[in-house]
């Protein structure tokens, strides 16, 4: 299991957190967890991800993995953009390596926001960039995030791909294609909003609540499990490449997340829900 730091800042990922004792105390506690890899974004907050990452795990860990991305910018209002321009990558990578005081960050994602060729980039201009900045050692390896199967075909073509981050979850599979090239590739997968994709809304604390005609209800009621944990035991029990990231902002939210990577779901459990 990895952990998605998006929800650290404040509301609608912008600004502090409402409590930073507990943020740090999250990220510390994910890694004492067995946390290897944590995902993070310069425009989360602004850089507040990032400088709580790095306030509570530096020196960090040799074996952990900070998965960045770049591709994504924030308005002034707190609006998401696409920023994939040869400079906005740039600009963006070198806020990660500062904020988190890295030389080279191990994983960065070239996240794709919608239809951004219309912006004057194209996708291959952009991975093209992305791999300016392999080379130059800024980065180490490259992902992908919220990419369709041609523009993951594409890539390979051209480089290896460390991993793939696009939504995926029990109440929404659109991506399965993708799901089933990074099986067959040996890509690492890591399913962004996993559990509002699994419609399980984070709920945490006790078993799943009514079950009536939700199949996710009713197997989390035969484990005394939440939501949250069915919808990430079934994720995991989908592809040896499946890496969920969810997040949260509190320390206890987090034990119960992890806590789902030692479920083990039935073939009774997979077949009511769907797989």
């Amino acid at each position: 299991m990895g952990y998605g730091a998006m929800r650290l800042p404040g509301p609608g990922v912008w600004g502090p957190p409402g409590d930073r004792t507990e943020a740090l105390a999250v990220l510390r506690r994910a890694v004492e967890l067995g946390v290897r890899v944590i995902d993070t974004a310069w425009y989360y907050g602004l850089d507040v991800a990032n400088e709580l990452i790095a306030e509570a795990l530096r020196p960090y860990p040799e074996d952990l993995v900070l998965v960045t991305k770049l591709g994504g910018a924030r308005g002034d209002d707190g609006s998401w953009y696409g920023a994939v321009s040869d400079a906005e990558l740039r600009a963006g990578c070198e806020r990660d390596l500062r904020v988190l005081g890295l030389d080279s960050i191990p994983v960065v994602h070239l996240r794709w926001m919608g239809d951004q060729a219309a912006g004057g980039t194209s996708f291959a201009h952009a991975l093209g960039t992305m791999l300016d900045l392999r080379a130059e050692g800024k980065v180490q390896r490259i992902g992908l995030s919220n990419v369709t199967l041609d523009q993951l075909e594409d890539a390979l073509a051209v480089t290896d791909v460390a991993s793939v981050s696009n939504q995926y979850g029990v109440g929404l599979r659109d991506d399965q294609p993708v799901l089933d090239r990074c099986t067959a590739a040996g890509i690492p997968y890591l399913p962004f909003f996993p559990l509002v994709a699994g419609g399980a809304g984070g709920v945490a604390g006790g078993a799943g609540g009514v079950a009536g005609d939700d199949p996710l209800a009713t197997v989390a009621a035969r484990h005394g499990l939440s939501r949250a944990q069915t919808a990430l035991a079934w994720l995991l029990a989908r592809s040896p490449v499946m890496l969920p990231i969810p997040g949260t902002s509190r320390v206890a939210h987090l034990e119960e997340n992890i806590a789902a990577a030692s479920v083990r779901l039935t073939g009774d459990d997979l077949a009511l829900l769907g797989g």
